[in-house]
This record gives structure tokens, sequence and C-alpha cells, in this order.
């Protein structure tokens, strides 16, 4: 029988869905605030957690950042309950760590539904942890040894549970709390900054097998920038905390880390020189190619993308890059219709300088 311990301020609440639990088998631990709650998850280790937000002595998210600091419990499914429904709050605690979030009032089939969800996940990463601890699949002399780049990307697909974002969904906010490192699965990221008159300057295009996230490992410094869904997009990811000691075990890891970032620097680095001196048509033909090569898209095979994504990477106005993708359709370099932009002549978009 599946244990589940419940952290709710109010005793009506709290009473009446302890009730509902009880009537579909589970044994259930109550507490009237975070700090009981905290105290009763290590003491007995439940097999799921749900949380109030707003609670005296301890909130849900105090609970949750204690929960998941602590070896023994963090990796129990943690779900908020709460009356909050607005969006940042939801934000706040799925960037925190947690698995679900339902809302009050809410109906038997959602909170059952949720649990059970979380509870068969829980079971399928414990099993490939427990099976991938005796085939050790990653490791190639030393079993606690990730050497390559692939090897940790493996650990990330393996070892680590999905996350699903809708086309044009934000995955962080700037100022967010950086406690994850992402890996893309499918689909395409998009980092960007927003300046003072709000436009929007995206600083890089991430695609399947990418790496997206990456603040500091030993500075609690916030996210820098924003990072949102081109399209639909399922990505895997880890705690900054547990990247953290797995490189401080791994220095050869770490070294083809450190490569992969250097790079992306450069590329920026590149990307930014361009930006500033070449002409408008050389940006929007670089733009065009780069996001075809970002997407492994064949040239005949149309690219779509919001005109403003693209004026956005090539750091132009966008009225400036649709005059110049029209002069592009009329010269036989390309065709558009809508968002498609299909390269007819990629030899020749190449060489505009």
């Amino acid at each position: 029988m599946k244990t589940i311990l419940l952290i709710e301020d109010d005793p009506v609440m709290r009473e009446n869905t302890a009730e509902l639990l009880e009537l579909a088998s589970y044994t259930v631990l109550t507490a009237a605030n975070g700090k009981i709650g905290v105290s009763l998850a290590k003491k007995h280790i439940p097999n799921i957690i749900i949380c109030d937000i707003m609670m005296p002595e301890l909130n849900g998210y105090g609970v949750l950042q204690i929960i998941s600091k602590d070896i023994t419990t963090k990796h129990i499914p943690f779900i908020f309950l709460s009356a909050k429904i607005e969006h940042k709050d939801i934000r706040k605690g799925m960037n925190m760590g947690a698995d679900d979030y339902i809302t009050k009032p809410f109906d038997e089939s959602e909170l059952y539904s949720a649990i059970e969800s979380r509870l068969a996940k829980a079971a399928i990463l414990k099993e490939k942890l427990e099976t991938n601890l005796i085939k050790v699949p990653y490791f190639e002399t030393n079993e606690n040894e990730l050497k390559t780049l692939n090897q940790l990307k493996n650990y990330f697909s393996d070892l680590t549970e999905e996350y699903s974002f809708s086309a044009g969904e934000i995955i962080y906010h700037e100022a967010d709390n950086s406690n994850f490192v992402y890996l893309i699965k499918k689909g395409i990221v998009k980092t960007y900054k927003i300046d003072e008159q709000g436009k929007e300057l995206i600083t890089e295009l991430r695609n399947q097998n990418d790496f997206f996230g990456f603040t500091s490992f030993s500075h609690n410094i916030p996210h820098q920038e924003f990072a949102a869904a081109i399209e639909d997009t399922i990505a895997f990811r880890i705690s900054n905390k547990e990247l953290k000691d797995i490189l401080q075990k791994n220095h050869e890891l770490t070294l083809e880390l450190f490569d992969y970032l250097n790079d992306n620097v450069s590329e920026i680095k590149e990307h930014l020189l361009e930006m500033a001196y070449s002409s408008v048509r050389k940006k929007t033909a670089t733009t065009i190619l780069q996001f075809s090569e970002k997407i492994k898209k064949t040239p005949n095979i149309c690219v779509q993308i919001l005109r403003s994504d693209l004026a956005s990477i090539a750091g132009i106005a966008t009225e400036t890059f649709i005059r110049t993708l029209s002069e592009f359709k009329r010269e036989g370099l390309i065709d558009v219709d809508g968002r498609n932009i299909k390269i007819l002549n990629l030899e020749k978009l190449k060489k505009i300088t």
C-alpha cells in the first residue's frame, strides 16, 4: 500500500482530502504546516507528497526546497495543492522542481489521476535506475565515471523525466531561479533578451540533442535571459546540484563540457560580429541558412518560423526583414507562403554579401 504525505493547514480541506485518499486505499499521513510536514517526510519517506502553498510556519515552496536538498527525500514525487491559480505561481512551483500542480477546488478523478501518474513515473525511473546500476550502460571502466558528453546525454535520457512545452511556451523567464539544465529530445528552443523598448533579441537557437539553461554551478545566479519553445518541444532536465556533483566526480567529462560551452560562446561572438558589420541582405540570407541548418532541413523543404523571430536573430527590424525576403523572392532565391520559406537557390543565397 502506497503512503501519501498530505501537508495542508486548512483542517476541513485536510480531513476531506485525507478521507478521499484513504477510500482509494492509500495510507495517509497528515501535517498541519510545513515544518511538521518536513519532519514527517524525513521520518517516514512517503511515496508521494501533496502540499499546500500558503501555510504558516513554513510555506509549500520552503517545504519543497528542503525536501529536494535532502538525499533521503529528494526523489519523492511532489505535487502542489493550492487555490492560487495565477500562472506565475504555477511556473514558480514547477521551476523549483515540483512534479505537478492541482488547484482547488478539484474533483476526485483529477486528484487520483495526478497521484497515479506521478507514482507510475517514479516507479519507471526507479526501475531504470536499478537496471542501469547493474548494466552500467554509460561507463566504460569505472562504474561511477562518465567520460563523454554522449554518456552524459544518455544519463539525461535514461534517468531523468521528460517535460513537454508547446510552441511559443516560455520555459523560463529572465530572473527566474536557474535550478535546472535541459537537454532537448525533440523540438527547437530559442533563448533571448528583451531591451528597454521591448524589442526581442534572440541569443541562441538550440535543437535536438542540444543543452541549454547553463548559468553557474557554484553561485545561485538567476537566468540572464528567457527561453521559449519555437515548436512543440520535449526536453529532459536535471538540477544544477546534481550536474555539479557529476562533474566533480568526472573530470574528463568536465573538460569536454567546457569545450562544448566554449564552442557556444565562439558561435555567439561570430553571430554578433556578423550582426554588427554585415549588410541587411547578408544578415537575412545568413539567418535563413542558419535556421535551416539548425532544424536540419534540406533546401527543398520549407522553414517555418515567425518573421519576428527571424528578424530578431538577424538583428534587424521585422519590416526591413520582410522587405528583404520579398527581394529574395523576386530574385528567385526563395519562395514565401505565409510562415513558410522555401529555399530555391542555396548556392546563390550563400554568396550574398
